[in-house]
């Protein structure tokens, strides 16, 4: 292997592994509450009784070592963006991923995949027993 070719691929290495991380974004569609730490809010795969949605999340991760990992950091970015809404909960709406590319020089490019997840940022009332 030539020392440029060992150069490109550690470049290209570097790029992934600064590149590896979670994002998302949230849009208020009814009333923001004031923001909660993201370990309170709870994710939903089914409606609760009683809630009122504040907002759409969406989140994207192509960290972790396993599929199962980026969609471990993925629905953390996506509490984390409800959190900020004020919202005690998550109403799951879909998964998937999306392939980009990482250009590392000419001619080179990295193909990356993310996990993403989107969903319904929820306020639920608790329920008095």
């Amino acid at each position: 292997m030539s020392f440029r070719l060992i150069s490109r691929l550690l470049l290209g290495l570097a790029v992934l592994v600064s590149a590896g991380c979670a994002s998302g974004t949230a849009i208020v569609t009814g009333t923001a509450r004031s923001p909660i730490f993201p370990g309170e809010v709870k994710l939903y795969l089914q409606p609760p009784k009683e809630f009122e949605i504040i907002g759409l999340v969406h989140a994207s991760s192509d960290a972790g070592w396993t599929d199962q990992g980026a969609m471990d950091y993925a629905v953390q970015e996506l509490k984390v963006q409800a959190a900020k809404l004020g919202a005690n909960g998550v109403l799951l709406v879909s998964t998937g991923e999306e392939t980009t590319s990482i250009v590392t020089g000419p001619g080179y490019a990295i193909p990356v995949t993310a996990k993403t997840v989107q969903g319904q940022a929820i306020f639920v009332r608790q329920q008095h027993q």
